[in-house]
């Protein structure tokens, strides 16, 4: 499986989201490529602050060929995690055709809301050329019992586009995990922080089954 992390609006997490779910997707056993797609180059930066055995393969790809090199650069790997860039560009439009499923990461905030719609507009172009092309909204760093945290799915419900079931909430055990080069659930593999990666995770996996 081939997943897209991108949303044209920074600060949403995207990041810390994409380095999770490829390190979750490596607890399922198998091989893991997490591409680095942004230029600011944070999932590179997270690779490099790691002291141990990586969990995954990480490259940087910021280049608008995505699509046309991810049949070799992927080969032999299981799961591939984009880890897109931050603005509507050519970046942005080749990491989606090369992804099997994009994830949007929304912050519940109506800016975030409204700032989704530019990358919907970018994958439903997209559509034109790969029908198969698969995509969902994630609520990332919630404010637990909040307003807007309970309100942002029906606030995202104006588009076409599924809402996962599965929330990441703002937890400080993300940013310790990051400053290490660590996923979530080598901090701790029972906190709810490493639960909610691995729910987002399976319902990515129930979407292209």
């Amino acid at each position: 499986m081939i997943v897209g992390v991108l949303n044209q609006k920074g600060g949403v997490g995207k990041t810390t989201l994409s380095v999770n779910i490829a390190a979750s997707f490596s607890r399922l056993g198998g091989r893991v490529l997490l591409i680095d797609a942004d230029p600011q180059g944070s999932s590179l930066d997270w690779a490099a602050a790691r002291q141990v055995e990586p969990l995954v393969s990480v490259v940087g790809l910021p280049r608008a060929s995505i699509h046309k090199e991810i049949e070799q650069i992927g080969r032999g790997y299981d799961h591939i995690v984009i880890d897109g860039p931050p603005r509507v560009t050519d970046l942005a439009r080749s990491a989606i055709m090369a992804s099997d499923v994009v994830l949007i990461p929304v912050q519940p905030s109506p800016y975030d809301i409204w700032a989704a719609d530019e990358v919907v507009k970018l994958i439903s172009e997209a559509r034109v050329y790969k029908e198969s092309l698969k995509a969902a909204f994630v609520v990332n760093r919630k404010i637990a019992n909040t307003a807007i945290g309970r309100d942002v799915g029906e606030a995202l419900a104006s588009y076409e586009l599924p809402t996962f079931d599965a929330q990441i909430v703002q937890r400080v055990v993300f940013a310790e995990a990051a400053a290490q080069g660590l996923a979530v659930h080598e901090i701790d593999e029972a906190s709810a922080a490493t639960a909610e990666i691995e729910a987002v995770r399976n319902e990515l996996m129930e979407m292209t089954r």
